[in-house]
């Protein structure tokens, strides 16, 4: 698991909810999803 990983799945633990952790991280959802 490399950092960037780790802070997108942080993201959607914070958020819990994919697309916004994806516009938080500046992301598109599919690759934030593929990502984790």
């Amino acid at each position: 698991m490399t950092i960037t990983q780790l802070q997108y799945v942080l993201a959607v633990a914070e958020y819990q909810n994919f697309t916004i952790a994806a516009e938080k991280s500046f992301v598109t959802q599919p690759t934030l999803s593929m990502q984790v």
